[in-house]
């Protein structure tokens, strides 16, 4: 046995959502992930995702949640052990809130960022992974998170 474990790529993930009052329907999120391969004939596509990470006292207003993009999700499986196990995993580049995660006062909305000590690259189970985000481009690598357009998320942060 050489110790090699194999890996298989995925470039879908599909993410069941419960329903807002509903919470035995779910709705399916969708998150695509091309890593650097194109998507139907035009540039790469990594969608942007929730992440749950922690407690509610984590992140301010985010709850416990982070944005993240996409870079790639696998599966591990490990064959060296008598009982083959397998990790379904998701790498993520994630962005920190900025100002703790507060409400930026004038927007009404979250701001994120670039992590400022560089660190921003996690591997994740794909459970993590609970929904897909909408982030609108703010600036020099910062982005204002839409929690609007997702009455879900929307309630998880008022």
């Amino acid at each position: 046995m050489t110790g090699l474990l194999p890996v298989e790529g995925f470039a879908q993930l599909e993410i069941p959502v419960p329903n807002f009052h509903e919470t035995d329907r779910f709705q399916i999120h969708r998150a695509r992930c091309t890593g650097t391969k194109a998507f139907r004939n035009s540039g790469s596509t990594n969608d942007w995702v929730w992440v749950q990470t922690g407690g509610e006292a984590n992140y301010g207003a985010l709850r416990g949640h982070i944005v993240a993009r996409l870079l790639a999700l696998f599966r591990i499986r490990n064959i060296l052990r008598e009982a083959t196990a397998v990790h379904r995993l998701a790498l993520l580049r994630i962005l920190d809130p900025i100002n703790g995660g507060r409400f930026h006062i004038p927007s009404r909305h979250i701001h994120v960022g670039n992590r400022i000590n560089g660190r921003d690259m996690r591997i994740v189970s794909i459970g993590a992974v609970i929904g897909q985000a909408k982030v609108i481009p703010s600036g020099r690598k910062q982005w204002i998170v839409n929690h609007r357009i997702d009455l879900r998320m929307f309630n998880e942060i008022y």
